[in-house]
Formats: structure tokens, sequence, C-alpha cells
């Protein structure tokens, strides 16, 4: 098996956290990670890619082990946090990749191609919405209604969010057996977001959210000027972002790869396996496979 790393490094003035493994020279993937988790959702998947490719894996600020300024130190939007990922990638020395994104880490990743649409070199992506039909309204009317208007009668609709019982669910909903599901997955998730201050954070970072439903015209515009490779894959059962979500890339993107597995919206969790058997045939068709002598690995 590849080593696998654990880095820390200052970014902007802050400490970024990611986990990086596979070949230096190698075609980069970057995997970003949605709410309420880290890079840690990735921790079984990046051994599963870093034999062909450099994976990269960040915690966005206010995420896992990153930095978690409060809200009167750091703007917490999905600007900035798009910023500080094209930060550490310039740091890095990254300016091609492929991108895996899963919730949060779509509207990241979509600034960042929007930006640089030449850096892209293929999306994957899992319940990452780029699409109006992806909304599941049971879900997100809460949200649209605390970014329109907040107020204390708004803002205690989605404080939900952030409660054990929301975060279990998160993880659980529309999973076939959940006994599949570590519960170390939603109590390291949990330890994280009860840091003090960290409620303020994803409150904003929720409000937010309503900035990237405007984005998605010039989105739809940038796939069908450039073509990405893209593969959806999505669990069937989320009710955060719908399946229909997933097939809506066909509009733009004809050739795009749209895979539904009866699952939730953590599919990693439950569904490693059939995941990773997608996104190789995928990502060494979209890139091809690099092998390097193992002393040249990172």
């Amino acid at each position: 098996m590849v080593a696998g790393h654990h880095r820390f490094t200052e970014v902007d003035g802050h400490r970024v956290f990611y986990r990086e493994a596979g070949p230096r020279d190698a075609p980069v993937v970057v995997l970003l990670h949605g709410y309420p988790t880290s890079s840690f959702m990735f921790r079984a998947l990046i051994p599963e890619l870093a034999e062909h490719y450099r994976v990269v894996a960040p915690d966005h600020i206010g995420f896992g082990l990153s930095d978690a300024p409060g809200v009167d130190e750091f703007d917490y939007t999905f600007d900035s946090l798009a910023q500080i990922t094209a930060a550490l990638l310039s740091k890095l020395g990254i300016t091609e990749y492929a991108v895996y994104v899963q919730d949060y880490g779509a509207p990241v990743a979509w600034r960042l191609a929007l930006a640089d649409p030449s850096a892209v070199t293929a999306i994957i992506s899992q319940s990452g919405n780029a699409y109006d039909e992806g909304f599941v309204d049971g879900f997100w009317k809460d949200v649209w209604a605390y970014a329109q208007n907040p107020d204390e009668r708004t803002e205690s609709a989605v404080r939900s969010a952030l409660t054990r019982e929301a975060v279990e669910w998160q993880y659980l909903h529309g999973v076939p057996d959940p006994t599949l599901v570590d519960p170390e997955v939603w109590e390291h998730d949990l330890a994280l977001l009860s840091r003090p201050g960290n409620d303020l954070v994803q409150l904003r970072l929720l409000r937010d959210y309503a900035t990237n439903p405007p984005l998605y015209p010039r989105l739809h515009e940038y796939f069908r000027i450039f073509r990405v490779p893209l593969l959806a894959v999505w669990g069937e059962n989320d009710r955060i972002f719908g399946p229909a979500g997933a097939e809506a890339f066909a509009r733009d993107l004809p050739d795009a790869q749209i895979e539904l597995l009866p699952g939730g919206h953590f599919l990693l969790e439950t569904h490693l396996d059939e995941v990773a058997a997608l996104i190789r045939p995928f990502l060494a068709s979209a890139l091809g496979p690099r092998q390097v002598p193992r002393a040249q690995r990172a």
C-alpha cells in the first residue's frame, strides 16, 4: 500500500491540514469534502487512488484539523474557501488536477473551475450539486428562508442541522444497511463541530450557500464550452441532493457518466468498493495512469 502523509502548511496566515499520497509527478486528484465532515471522509478512498495518482485532500478552514478562526477573524464564504484552496494548490505546485467534490466541496470546486477553467482535467461529483433540480426541498427550504431573512426564527430552524440527530441522519438516511456505517464518523464530526464558536461558523456558511445557485448558469456554460470529463456517482436515496441533480449533468455534458447507487449522502461509508471501481477506469480514461519508480513516491 502507498504511504499516506498527514501534513500542515500555512496558507494566507491560516494553518491548513491536508492528506497526501501517491507519486509526486503523477496526475493530481484533489478531494474536496462537504459538511459536516473533513478529509477524514476520504481516509479509505485515498489508498484506492494513490497507486497511480498524486492525491491531495485538504480540510476547509473551519473543518477538520485546519484552523477554525471565529467569524470575526475570517470571512466564512464559499468564495473564501475557494481562495484558500487555490492558494494551497499553488503552494503545492499544482496547476492541473482532477477534482472529486462532495456537498460543500462542489461550490468550492466550481469557483476554482470558473476562475481557471484549463486547470480542471476531470470532475467526479458525489452528491456535489450543480443544478437546481438537485435540491431536495424538504431539506433546503429552511436554508433558503434563513439566507433570505436571518432572524431568530429562521436561525433556530437551521440550527437543527448542527445537532447530533441531524449529523447521524446525514450518514444513515437512505442506507439499506445502517450497520455498515461506522459511528466513529459522526462522533469525529461532532467533536470538531462542537468547538467553541464553530456553530457561528457553520451558520455563516449555511447562509452563504444561497450564493451558489446564481453561479450555475456560468457553470453550465463552462461545462458546454470545455467539455470536461465528468463522472456523477450519487446515492439514489440522498435526501439532501437528490438523484435528479446527478442526472442533470447530462444536459450540458452529454458524455457525462452518471451512476446511481443504492445509498445515501455519504456513499464512501457504505459503497467504497463500488465507487472506487467506477472512479479508477474513469480517471484512467480521462487522465491515464502513470507508473513511476517506488522511490519517487511521496
